[in-house]
């Protein structure tokens, strides 16, 4: 399984950046795709993820509200709409799959079965 983050960079307060992660190697109809970051001098952080089909969400309690996150699922691609970005929501950024039997919950860490290789975002005040 690959997994091929893009879309990191350098953006200001306030603005909109779009992240990026196409899965390849198998199929992934068993499998939540999601996000999650890792700040400098932190704990890595959980995102949103989504279930196949998209009717399932769920984000981080930082970043409800301002982050979307959707699945293409005809091209096995997870998508993070980053809006009114603060100072904080700077990190890298990995694309996560977890199998769906490890639970319904919000995803954790620990129930990763694979991760990307991570993209930078940097928030400029």
């Amino acid at each position: 399984v690959q997994l091929q983050a893009s879309g990191g960079g350098l953006v200001p307060v306030g603005s909109s950046l779009r992240l990026s992660c196409a899965a390849s190697g198998r199929t992934f109809s068993n499998y939540d795709m999601g996000w999650f970051r890792q700040a400098p001098g932190k704990d890595r952080e959980f995102v949103g993820a989504a279930r196949w089909g998209g009717g399932t969400t769920w984000y981080g309690d930082s970043v409800k509200g301002r982050f979307t996150i959707a699945r293409d699922d005809a091209k096995n691609t997870v998508i993070l709409q980053t809006n009114n970005v603060k100072d904080e929501d700077t990190a890298v950024y990995y694309c996560a799959l977890r199998h769906v039997i490890r639970g319904s919950q919000l995803p954790v860490e620990e129930q990763i079965d694979y991760w990307g290789q991570g993209t930078q975002v940097t928030v400029s005040s």
